[in-house]
């Protein structure tokens, strides 16, 4: 078991997981490295969110080990995996805020529901939180009032309000328009260099998303097709790769689901066999 002080703060070893009869990921094998930005990144259906959430706890693997901090989340009773999760922040696709609250109150809920803060010092904490996102001024809105991206801005502020260790965001560029996805941006890059955290970021998002990345994991198959530095992954002269970075239509990743060849459905053997 590494100690600690290890480069890692996050380690999957050989760890395996399916819904069911489904693997979703292999046998994978990846470090998640300690104050630093690191993308998952890769085609839909991937096990991108899916590795979220077993660094959560919220599904568990069926085989390997998951290292949090040198301790073992598979393994973790509810009390130690609660205590873990305490160490944690996590941006929700599309923010997921209280409807019913207002935006003060979306961020006290983790200070109020996990710690026996004086009322003082939580306030104190959710303005300073919504301040590091420029959202101090709208204390007393209500998530319906928000844009899409300052929704996203009180939900990374929420994400923080325990100062985790850890903070994954789950598609954080989904539908923002582009002067709200490079507020966002710039936001978890930061948010990650000034706080001193380790960020995991989930996204499609191509160029904002190596712009602010240290580390990229693109995922392929249930397994890590590469990783490195944005440069190294856009250098790669992988076919795969190519057809991810540069967007292309098909490929490795075939455009046309299989099926018969177009032959053998328009052709006249194909016609026989139509009803009228």
């Amino acid at each position: 078991m590494p100690s600690p002080t290890s480069s890692a703060l996050v380690e999957f070893r050989s760890l395996s997981f399916a819904y069911g009869e489904r693997a979703v990921v292999e046998r994978i094998s990846l470090q998640i490295p300690r104050g630093k930005v690191t993308t998952l990144m890769g085609a839909s259906g991937g096990g991108k969110t899916t590795l979220l959430r077993l660094m959560g706890g919220q599904v568990r693997a069926q085989s390997g080990a998951l290292l949090f901090d040198g301790e073992d989340v598979t393994c973790m009773d509810k009390t130690a995996l609660y205590a873990a999760r305490r160490r944690m922040g996590m941006l929700f696709q599309f923010g997921a805020l209280f409807t019913d609250l207002s935006v003060f109150d979306n961020v006290a809920f983790p200070l109020r529901e996990h710690t026996r803060l004086p009322a003082a010092l939580v306030r104190d904490i959710v303005l300073m939180k919504l301040h590091a996102v420029g959202l101090r001024g709208a204390r007393d809105l209500m998530p319906a009032e928000l844009s899409g991206g300052m929704a996203r801005r009180v939900a990374l502020a929420r994400a923080i309000a325990l100062d985790p260790e850890l903070v994954m965001y789950d598609e954080p560029f989904s539908g923002l328009d582009p002067i709200s996805l490079g507020t966002a941006a710039r936001l978890i890059r930061q948010l990650n260099d000034t706080l001193g955290l380790t960020s995991v970021v989930v996204s499609h998002e191509l160029e904002q998303t190596f712009a602010i990345a240290d580390h990229v994991v693109l995922l392929a198959h249930g397994r890590v097709a590469i990783e490195g530095t944005p440069q190294q992954v856009r250098d790669s002269r992988d076919p795969l790769i190519q057809q991810y970075v540069q967007a292309l239509p098909d490929g490795p990743v075939r455009f046309h689901y299989p099926g018969p060849s177009v032959a053998a459905d328009f052709g006249p053997a194909g016609r026989s066999g139509v009803q009228a």
